[in-house]
């Protein structure tokens, strides 16, 4: 993996990853109200319930939820619910099916912003081990 500074949005990628968690609200809008996620649900109309349907069917899991100026727009869930710390177990099977479905659609350049770290509550020191078998398709994002 590469690690970059960086805006999510401006980056040249065939995807981009935003962090999420799996809650999904009365309305059936999944809950994107901080960091990234919420920078997709603004830039992305629907993207929230999307996800929400896409979460409510399928479950909390790594899936291509929409476009952005061509690229594909993918939910890596790090939280089980918005309230809490990121799940360093979530994050780890995050990557695994980041990876799948990276060799499914044969992506060659992936954006994937700290996960776990900032609104999370995790540190990149923390975080860092978990991810690091990630190979060169994958840029991780810092502000």
């Amino acid at each position: 993996m590469k690690e970059v500074v960086g805006n999510l949005w401006k980056m040249s990628a065939d995807a981009l990853c935003i962090t999420t968690n799996g809650v999904i609200k009365k309305n059936g809008a999944l809950v994107m109200g901080r960091g990234c996620a919420l920078e997709a649900r603004h830039n992305i109309p629907g993207i929230d319930y999307e996800l929400g349907f896409l979460v409510q069917k399928f479950g909390n899991i790594v899936q291509i939820c929409g476009l952005y100026k061509d690229k594909a727009i993918i939910s890596f869930p790090t939280k089980h619910k918005w309230f809490e710390l990121s799940d360093i177990d979530l994050i780890r099977q995050s990557v695994k099916q980041l990876v799948k479905l990276t060799n499914k659609n044969n992506f060659k350049k992936v954006i994937l912003p700290q996960p776990g770290c900032g609104n999370g509550g995790k540190s990149w020191k923390q975080v860092r081990p978990t991810i690091k078998k990630l190979d060169n398709r994958f840029v991780i994002i810092s502000k």
